[in-house]
């Protein structure tokens, strides 16, 4: 191990999906802060651009964006390219990227909305898999991590598609390192739990489901971007060169136990009958 380059980042090219905020904003960070070149991807420019403007990179790093739909294939493309371009190769690619749009009973489920969620976890993933893989092999190898969620292991109830679309993500990961091995591709991938970022504000604040996620999780504090960000410097670097085909839960624990109980929310919405199936007539 370089002991200047712990992290075994300086000067690789890394594509970082869903960077503007969030989980991805705080990989990309720490990459930069390793040296690596990173490229931030996602859909809004000013969030990119506000973004890029709180990354200060070091070590020889740097960080630039390009805006894309990871469900547009032709974008997805061009930002692979424009990753690559910046030190003419790809060395890593973290594909953060998801959302979901479908929190209701299975009884209620708004189809679009599923459909909108499995296309942007799922087909996303893949549409980044495809082009960024072609790179890598081009490289000689080179790894990718994607980001799902400890939804897609631990039954979340009234999630919808969220964590079926991030069970699919899982499969996709342990198919394309079976498949890319042979090229010295490694495809790996992370299930957070409940991680502090604005999208899960109404969480993190307090409350009875904030009581409930420690109360199901043994190291029972709210997770922080940085720690899902180590593991994805790890899993892109020299120290992980024989790991692959690996899905790395980073929740404290609660995977041990169950998904939280969101009944003390969605009750409002829908009552107690309505969240066991009960649709009026």
């Amino acid at each position: 191990m370089d002991t200047n380059d712990p992290g075994g980042m300086r000067g690789k090219s890394v594509l970082v999906t869903g960077g503007g905020s969030g989980i991805g904003l705080g990989v990309a960070d720490l990459l930069a802060r390793s040296g690596a070149h990173v490229t931030i991807v996602g859909r809004t420019e000013d969030k990119l651009v506000a973004a890029e403007a709180t990354i200060m990179p070091e070590q020889g790093g740097s960080i630039t964006h390009r805006t894309a739909d990871v469900t547009v294939e032709a974008q997805v493309a061009d930002a692979v390219a424009a990753a690559t371009a910046v030190t003419g190769r790809l060395d890593g690619v973290v594909a953060c990227a998801g959302g979901n749009e479908t929190i209701a009973p299975v009884t209620q489920l708004d189809v679009d909305a599923w459909r909108r969620t499995v296309e942007l976890n799922v087909t996303g993933t893949m549409l980044t898999l495809k082009h960024s893989a072609r790179e890598l092999v081009r490289g000689g190898g080179g790894s990718f991590v994607a980001i799902s969620s400890i939804a897609s292991s631990n039954t979340h109830r009234w999630f919808g598609a969220y964590g079926v679309s991030k069970s699919g993500v899982d499969h996709l990961v342990q198919l394309g390192a079976d498949e890319l091995g042979a090229s010295n591709v490694r495809v790996n991938c992370i299930r957070p739990g409940l991680t502090r970022t604005d999208l899960v504000a109404v969480i993190t604040e307090g409350g009875p489901l904030l009581d409930d996620y420690r109360a199901c999780t043994p190291l029972p504090r709210i997770g922080e971007p940085e720690d899902v960000a180590r593991l994805a410097r790890f899993l892109l670097g020299d120290e992980s060169t024989w790991i692959t085909g690996q899905i790395i839960n980073v929740d404290g624990g609660q995977m041990l136990r169950r998904g939280p109980d969101f009944s003390s929310m969605l009750e409002q919405v829908y009552g107690a009958n309505g969240l066991r199936g009960v649709v009026a007539p």
